[in-house]
């Protein structure tokens, strides 16, 4: 029987949205706004609300047809339309779009990457949520409606980022020299635009905190394994060293163990929301930047 390749990618989705899902009641995924609340577990669901009534608050103040790219989950989708508006999601995976059929079924869903999705327009908004641009915006500019705008919410890089060699960074993120000179390509201004980072960085320090626990559940069975099991503990260990190289048992210790991914570290900003509204030539910008002088907390 031929192997088959895991789905790393479907299985952590459905673990993420799991365990989120227990622990705020909604299958978000996405950061949160942590102005005015304190960081910790148990104010996730609200730094994750909060953050999402800023973006809302950056859509027009009527009823719209809006084009939510890259969806999730559909917990976005089934909030604007419980405000009346009118949604259609793109997402790439057969998963998502399962679980933003059962969260929105009020929703069209579209399972496909947005470049090879067939859509019909005219949108009021289309709508980025930490989502990828590559080939987006100048979909958009094709299926908006003569006033509508593109409402992005994302990561961004500035120019004076650089990867660290040793400790493993922040990923993802848009560098904000190459999306600046795309837009003006497009012919588009940023009418709006919002540098949040401060406000959302310190979802870094709660998601380490939760590999921390992981790793600290790992220490202390070793440590019993040690006690009691050694020659099992000697053979797992073994095992451990075979499947897996020295670099990524060195990643995975940080992970675990470290604190090398923080709010505080100067090369690590989270995703920040800078607003941009695209009114046909506008951009509706909410992004982060990850530099070397963002003021977050630590």
């Amino acid at each position: 029987m031929a192997r088959t390749k895991i789905d790393t990618r479907g299985l952590g989705l459905d673990i993420g949205l799991t365990y989120t899902k227990w622990l705020t009641g909604a299958e978000n995924l996405h950061y949160g706004d942590w102005t005015g609340l304190d960081v910790s577990a148990a104010n996730l669901g609200a730094a994750q609300i909060a953050y999402t009534d800023r973006l809302f608050a950056r859509l027009p103040d009527r009823p719209c047809r809006i084009l939510d790219i890259g969806g999730g989950a559909g917990e976005t989708g089934r909030k604007l339309i419980a405000l009346g508006h009118q949604v259609e999601i793109v997402v790439p995976s057969a998963f998502l779009a399962s679980r933003c059929r059962q969260n929105a079924p009020a929703a069209v869903v579209h399972e496909a990457k947005f470049e090879d999705a067939q859509l019909t327009g005219p949108f009021d908004v289309c709508l980025f949520s930490e989502s990828p641009l590559d080939q987006g915006i100048a979909k958009c500019l094709t299926l908006l409606a003569d006033d509508g705008r593109i409402v992005i919410a994302d990561c961004f890089r500035s120019e004076d980022f650089s990867p660290d060699a040793v400790q493993a960074t922040v990923g993802g993120g848009h560098p904000i020299a190459d999306f600046r000179a795309l837009i003006a390509t497009l012919g588009l201004d940023v009418s709006q635009e919002e540098d949040i980072t401060a406000a959302v960085a310190p979802s870094i320090d709660l998601e380490q905190g939760l590999f921390n626990v992981v790793g600290y559940a790992h220490a202390r069975i070793d440590q019993e394994l040690a006690a009691h099991r050694p020659k099992l503990r000697k053979a797992l260990h073994w095992v451990f060293r075979r499947f897996m190289s020295s670099r990524k048992r060195a990643r995975l210790d940080q992970r675990l163990n470290q604190k090398t991914r923080n709010a505080g570290l100067p090369f690590v900003c989270p995703p920040c929301v800078q607003c941009c509204c695209v009114q046909r030539a506008h951009l509706v910008l909410v992004a982060c930047l990850e530099c070397d002088h963002c003021p977050v907390p630590g």
